[in-house]
């Protein structure tokens, strides 16, 4: 049974969107040993949204998603109430329609996203990596990326570039008079360093400046960009027309209100800064500030654009087709264990009778006929299955089959 437990900035609160963004992925394997009927798990960590996807034993999935829920509300902080009143919960097919929809960027702040698609495959190689996947949560991630790249390749949100960090470069270029001159300090060179820098050089951006908080300069010399040292990061962050952060860095605030205020002391060019991180990495304080727009993601949120809904509506109906395509291959995986058990019982007594008759009509004849017997029970199984029925097909072909033949077990068929 698959189930998931999401929350993201459409629906939860950010202060614990917050706490949640700092489990990260590797966290899968401690809500995997949360519970006894949890078979495996996938964790989607971004920015924005925390995913849990999750194979279980067949059964009622409350106790086990309590105790996953319990296990999260340990690991961060919050209270069980928060985290079951935050997190949204769907089971089913509820559960591939979710995904695909978020793997094809449905489901971001900026519609469309290219970034998503690639954390979702990156979620299930995490998982994978670890001995986390089984073959419901295999099959599931890898039809969502299809589907990302099916919304992509037929709707107008393939068009190249869309992302948060454009969509935040965006609303702050009504604030910027010229990127060509603006001088910008990106603090952050981990993964969403390169997305920005992207985003920043496609409006024009030169001056780029960049600090890493763990002093690393491997990514400032790879692109070409002036690093910024720790003792000089608060008179250039001062200086900046424009401050980009994004680093994962949470001990501490890369910028607050009492530090960032004394360094622009006696300076009133306007400043934006764009908060990219979560959790925050900026004080909230420091809109507060004289001449400071803060653009951070809540503020990203209010003001996205709304995609046409023509292109949206197109995109989720081919999400629910796929979902429900997926539905129907997973009903029918369902009777593959009878399937083996009959089609083993019926290429069983075929040898029995090949082995009595010497003809090479005859054998030719009781071949043709136990395939057409076979596919004639197999077909009608699948048929069944695709319309929800195949317990009952499984159940009367286990029934009609001798005892001795030791039945596939559901978990082989997985």
């Amino acid at each position: 049974m698959l189930v998931c437990l999401t929350a993201h900035q459409r629906t939860t609160p950010l202060e614990s969107l917050e706490r949640l963004s700092m489990l990260g992925d590797d966290v899968a394997p401690q809500l995997k040993a949360a519970h006894d009927a949890i078979r495996g798990a996938v964790v989607v960590s971004t920015c924005n949204r925390f995913e849990a996807y999750f194979d279980l034993v067949d059964g009622s999935p409350v106790p086990a998603m309590d105790a996953a829920m319990q296990q999260v509300a340990d690991l961060t902080g919050l209270p069980f109430r928060t985290v079951r009143d935050t997190v949204d919960f769907a089971q089913g097919n509820r559960v591939a329609r979710h995904l695909f929809a978020v793997a094809s960027g449905l489901d971001s702040v900026a519609v469309g996203e290219d970034e998503i698609a690639g954390q979702v495959r990156r979620a299930l190689e995490t998982a994978r990596k670890d001995g986390l996947t089984t073959a419901p949560l295999e099959h599931l991630f890898q039809r969502a990326t299809e589907t990302s790249r099916a919304v992509k390749n037929a709707t107008q949100l393939g068009e190249s570039g869309r992302s948060l960090v454009r969509l935040a470069v965006e609303l702050a270029g009504s604030r910027v008079e010229d990127w060509a001159t603006a001088r910008v300090l990106m603090v952050g060179s981990g993964r969403y360093a390169a997305a920005s820098l992207a985003a920043l050089r496609a409006v024009g951006a030169v001056d780029i400046r960049v600090h890493s908080r763990s002093g690393r300069r491997r990514f400032a010399d790879r692109e070409h960009l002036i690093a910024v040292s720790a003792e000089d990061y608060a008179v250039e962050a001062a200086y900046a027309d424009v401050v980009v952060t994004c680093t994962s860095t949470t001990t501490e605030y890369a910028l607050t209100a009492d530090a960032h205020g004394e360094a622009r002391a006696g300076l009133n060019t306007p400043q934006v800064v764009i908060d990219l991180g979560m959790p925050r990495n900026v004080d909230p304080g420091v809109r507060g500030l004289p001449g400071i727009e803060l653009l951070d993601l809540e503020t990203i949120r209010i003001h996205a654009p709304i995609d046409e809904f023509a292109t949206l509506g197109h995109a989720h109906e081919i999400v629910g087709a796929a979902a429900q395509r997926h539905a129907v291959a997973r009903r029918v995986h369902e009777v593959a264990p009878a399937v083996v058990d009959l089609r083993a019982h019926v290429v069983a007594l075929l040898a029995e009778e090949v082995a009595h008759h010497d003809s090479p009509e005859a054998e030719a004849a009781l071949r043709h006929f136990a395939g057409r017997l076979l596919h004639g029970f197999i077909a009608k199984g699948h048929t069944l299955a695709a319309a929800g029925d195949g317990a009952e097909w499984l159940d009367a072909v286990r029934t009609v089959l001798p005892a001795s033949v030791t039945p596939a077990s559901d978990e082989d068929a997985r």
